[in-house]
């Protein structure tokens, strides 16, 4: 499932003009400072420090440093703009015991993180582009999200004037494209202020999940600029987004949403295949390797249990696909189960095939 969140948000990632980058998992001291997070968001970062040392070093909490160093690290023109950088990393968070909760709140997390330098022109365009980006994804999984804007909160760096220019960028996307949202007074972040994206697990607990941010901070504060039209240095702004948010918190809410029956594309096992005895081992794990080839996940239940017992089994894991591998059983005409109790029909190895692969998302 995790390979599969990846496969997704690279390939949408790629269509929407992203670039993918790396970036290092830790820092010096001096970027922090630079960027805010060290007299900020300090007592939240993992520290690295000799013995007897001042902590000279941090792990990264977040992408965007490291982003906007990136950026900085070449001349940058107007036409360069916007310029997208993508990347799915581990960021470390010393989160306090107590709050820790599962794979909904942890110290190990990924992001679908992304960074986008734009022109104070363009900005509508990319806030509205990362609107439908995210409604893309949740409607793939079939779930709703509440929109929050939150706006500049006491512990904050830059000026009003830069924050009343971004809040009110936000407000008018969201209002331009017609979305239902709610105000978080002071709950932005403390460069900028975002549109947070929240969820509810089986429970009825809301959780933010992805983020839309927009800053005019933090690339003053790296020193980063573009050559305009005018031949004047500009400095951009930045989009930061994260759409399905912490891998890990979304990987919870999608195995609570979906109570374990999963989309067909999203299964772990796609097809179980069941041998009616001993003797039909063999063809079912041909038949296993046959369908792997075709990028089927697939394996087979060979256990010393009744066949009854084994289709129980593979109905309570919520599998798709279940095929019985008996004596009159061929890969042109196989005995196939559907998941929910629509009884049994005949088919070849291809068009199981077919039907699966006729499941999986296309780009919108």
């Amino acid at each position: 499932m995790w390979n599969l969140l990846e496969d997704l948000r690279r390939r949408e990632n790629a269509r929407r003009g992203y670039l993918e980058v790396k970036t290092p998992l830790i820092y010096d001291r001096s970027v922090w400072e630079t960027s805010g997070h060290w007299a900020k968001f300090r007592g939240e970062m993992f520290l690295v420090a000799g013995e007897g040392e001042e902590p000279h070093a941090g792990l990264k909490p977040m992408n965007c440093p490291g982003h906007m160093l990136l950026f900085g690290s070449g001349l940058r023109s107007y036409r360069d703009l916007p310029l997208r950088y993508a990347e799915s990393s581990t960021l470390h968070r010393n989160e306090p015991t107590g709050a820790l909760h599962g794979l909904l709140r942890v110290r190990h997390v990924t992001q679908d993180d992304a960074h986008i330098f734009c022109t104070r022109e363009q900005i509508s365009e990319e806030i509205f582009g990362c609107l439908d980006y995210a409604a893309y994804l949740y409607d793939l999984f079939g779930m709703d999200a509440a929109f929050e804007l939150s706006t500049r909160p006491e512990n904050r760096l830059g000026t009003d004037e830069e924050w009343d220019f971004t809040e009110e960028a936000l407000r008018e996307a969201l209002d331009q494209r017609g979305l239902e949202y709610f105000v978080g007074e002071g709950e932005g972040a403390f460069y900028g202020p975002k549109i947070d994206l929240h969820m509810k697990d089986v429970l009825g607990r809301s959780w933010q999940m992805g983020t839309i941010q927009l800053d005019a901070l933090m690339p003053k504060q790296f020193g980063l600029t573009y050559m305009g039209a005018d031949n004047v240095e500009h400095t951009p702004y930045v989009v930061h987004r994260a759409l399905l948010g912490s891998l890990e918190r979304f990987m919870g809410i999608l195995i609570e949403h979906y109570g374990g029956v999963f989309p067909v594309w999203l299964a772990p096992v796609q097809v179980r295949v069941l041998p009616v005895a001993e003797a039909h081992a063999a063809a079912a794990d041909a038949l296993v390797t046959a369908l792997a080839a075709a990028g089927v996940r697939a394996d087979a239940d060979e256990r010393d249990e009744t066949l009854g017992k084994r289709i129980r089994d593979a109905e309570l894991a919520k599998i798709p696909y279940v095929v019985v591998w008996g004596d009159r059983e061929t890969r042109e005409a196989m005995a196939v189960r559907r998941r929910g109790g629509e009884g049994v029909t005949t088919e070849s190895l291809e068009s199981l095939v077919e039907a699966i692969s006729s499941e999986h998302p296309e780009p919108v």
